[in-house]
């Protein structure tokens, strides 16, 4: 009896899954389809490029100096010479109130500040400070915690203890009392480092304290994941064939982990603005002569109910980068690893 032949039913091409390229590039992919999170990056980038043009803007547009008192000053509103600081009406009368808003980008656009300087000037320039410690003190959180999870996760045992004892010690005073401290006491004297010295009004003073306080929230996640990748088929199959410790840190461990940083950066960043803004409000973050957001809402704290816009300004600047950055740290998140998603709808 001759055999059957059995036809072959053909597959269309749409029939099955296409997944091509390389996990970061569909990583990407997904991230470019996330409208909400690209639009956050729009923020961020219309965001960091107004504040990046801050000296143009103070220089050729508004033609001030954000840095410099300006109470004898003045400007012109509905083309009318008017000066920046105008006798008070409130009260008694008695003193003197910065001129408000003008809606004017070549006049005091935000108005005055208790020092007749233009608050927009002062906006932009405080928003590439604020942005600048937030960035530097996550990188220096992300990366040296990333180095401490790996070694803590992979070797184990003394090491593992004795370092993360030194996280716990950190991990036990609360986070804003930690910086306080620090702030109050390295930022009043100074630090001298050998022949180099940092004075108090140094913008890598608060960059060093934000970044190190913030290294255990980091560094005990990406430990616990070096402790469970430690355990997976794929590292002890490369310790059977004899890879070297550097090997399985950079080429197994770290490419494994990398993405969880990646995730905690924006995270990080938005922290870290926040408690540079904390610390500059209570005069123990940025020091004068220089600007960030936090010392802006201190500027604006007498002038609230005369020029709310002082404080309000950088505040909402604050808020909308914090929020931005958060939605951002999101979608980064869901494209990395698109289960977590699922798990949060389950």
């Amino acid at each position: 009896m001759g055999g059957m032949i059995v036809g072959e039913v053909p597959v269309q091409a749409g029939d099955l899954p296409a997944v091509t390229g390389s996990p970061w590039a569909l990583a990407r992919r997904r991230l470019l389809q996330n409208r909400v999170a690209m639009t956050m990056v729009g923020v961020l980038v219309v965001i960091v490029a107004l504040c990046l043009c801050a000296p143009l803007y103070a220089r050729y547009v508004a033609h001030t100096h954000p840095f410099r008192s300006n109470l004898d000053g003045s400007t012109i509103v509905n083309g009318k010479t008017v000066p920046v600081m105008r006798d008070s009406t409130t009260g008694l009368g008695l003193g003197v109130t910065p001129i408000g808003p003008t809606w004017d980008l070549h006049h005091y656009f935000l108005g005055a500040d208790s020092q007749g300087r233009d608050v927009a000037a002062r906006l932009l320039y405080g928003g590439r400070n604020s942005l600048l410690i937030g960035t530097a003190a996550a990188l220096i959180s992300c990366a040296v915690a990333t180095l401490i999870g790996l070694v803590a996760g992979f070797f184990g045992g003394l090491v593992d203890g004795v370092l993360s004892r030194l996280l716990d010690v950190v991990w036990a005073f609360p986070v804003y009392l930690l910086a306080i401290s620090l702030s109050t006491v390295l930022i009043a004297r100074g630090v001298s480092f050998g022949p180099f010295r940092l004075e108090s009004g140094s913008l890598l003073l608060p960059i060093a304290i934000i970044g190190l306080v913030y290294i255990p929230y980091v560094a005990r996640p990406i430990r616990g994941e070096v402790l469970s990748l430690r355990q997976r088929e794929f590292v002890e199959a490369a310790i059977g064939l004899g890879a070297s410790t550097w090997r399985l840190i950079w080429s197994d461990i770290l490419r494994n982990v990398v993405t969880t940083v990646i995730v905690f950066f924006p995270l990080m960043l938005a922290i870290d603005m926040l408690t540079e803004a904390a610390l500059s409000f209570l005069s123990i973050g940025v020091q004068e002569p220089n600007a960030s957001w936090g010392t802006i809402i201190l500027d604006g704290q007498d002038l609230l109910y005369t020029r709310p816009a002082v404080a309000i300004a950088p505040g909402i600047a604050i808020a909308l980068t914090v929020l931005a950055l958060n939605v951002l740290g999101d979608g980064i998140r869901d494209a990395l690893d698109p289960r977590a998603k699922v798990r949060r709808r389950d």
